[in-house]
């Protein structure tokens, strides 16, 4: 039979308080009882009831975190962030991926609530209206990731998406390029519509017509990329440059190019966006728009660390700094 918390008490000739103040902290105790309560613990190999210590302490040292597909890298890098901060400080990580489905991220945010989680860490592709009202009622804390929510009262962490996006716009721009083909997320994915957002405000302040023709959508999928580039090379608009809102989605170009007799970047300039790891690795080494997308992560479980000691936070919309990584996948055309 396994040891519990009463047979500690009769051991040590204490009450069953005694035993939880020893083992939670909860309340002092002297000396003398708390090493004799420890040194039994220790020699039975006594485990507490986490359920029930949580149900006591109202702390269960666990913290939620929803992502719409554990396969993306750009997502894998955040979740070491998370994941390394939230060991730090003795938090427990419970990941649920909903594969970008609505339903499943309400289901998940439910059962996330049933376990008894402290807080959420939450990114999606899309936040409706309908998801904003359920997270704003919830009594869990929750921030969100790589979203603009200067116009809802949910603490986020992101960068500047559309001035990342019209920075690497222009600066394509200023290499020659007049003909550049955007590759985002379908839906309404709102980093995706910054995405579109900055891009097309850069070619517009530099008196180029926008052209819907060479405006691809699809998931961020090396694949999709590939596909993508195949519908371009296919169509009769061909550009001189694409830009990816996503590294692996640019790499899926570099490939197709690659397989039709493109070279990059002598016939076709290819710019990504985020600097996951593979960016500097590929080649030719990718230009992108660089995210610390560890630190989104860090950031982000440290947010809700402060959320749940009822700490203050710094600031309630965190924009991190992003850069324009220069590499061999650019060339300029005039």
């Amino acid at each position: 039979m396994s040891i519990t918390i009463k047979d500690i008490a009769k051991q040590a000739g204490v009450s069953i308080s005694t035993v939880s103040r020893v083992i939670n902290g909860s309340k002092p105790v002297s000396n003398e009882i708390r090493q004799k309560v420890m040194a039994i613990i220790e020699e039975t190999g006594y485990m507490p009831n986490p359920i029930a210590r949580s149900l006591v302490m109202k702390k269960s040292q666990l913290i939620g975190v929803v992502v719409p597909d554990i396969s993306n890298t750009f997502i894998n890098e955040i979740l070491s962030g998370i994941e390394e901060i939230g060991r730090m400080y003795n938090y427990d990580i419970l990941l649920c991926s909903t594969y970008g489905d609505q339903e499943q991220e309400l289901r998940y945010l439910n059962l996330l609530k049933a376990k008894q989680v402290e807080g959420i860490v939450f990114m999606t592709w899309e936040l409706d209206e309908k998801l904003i009202k359920y997270i704003s009622n919830m009594n869990t804390p929750v921030v969100l990731i790589n979203r603009n929510t200067d116009e809802v009262q949910i603490p986020s962490v992101s960068i500047d998406n559309f001035k990342a996006a019209y920075e690497i716009t222009e600066y394509l721009i200023n290499k020659g390029h007049k003909e550049i083909a955007l590759m985002r997320r379908q839906g309404r994915d709102a980093f995706s519509l910054r995405i579109y957002e900055g891009y097309k405000k850069a070619l517009e302040d530099n008196n180029i017509a926008l052209n819907e023709n060479i405006v691809y959508e699809g998931e961020y999928k090396i694949e999709k990329g590939y596909e993508l580039t195949q519908n371009l090379i296919k169509s009769k608009h061909m550009p001189t440059a694409i830009f990816a809102s996503n590294d692996v989605m640019a790499i899926g170009a570099i490939n197709a190019l690659f397989d039709n007799g493109y070279n990059v970047p002598n016939d076709v300039s290819v710019a990504g966006f985020n600097d996951i790891e593979l960016s500097s690795i590929y080649r030719p080494k990718l230009t992108t728009i660089h995210q610390p997308i560890y630190d989104i992560g860090a950031v982000a479980i440290r947010m809700i660390i402060k959320k749940i000691n009822e700490e203050e936070l710094d600031c309630n919309v965190v924009k991190l700094p992003h850069n324009l990584v220069e590499r061999e996948s650019v060339k300029s055309i005039k």
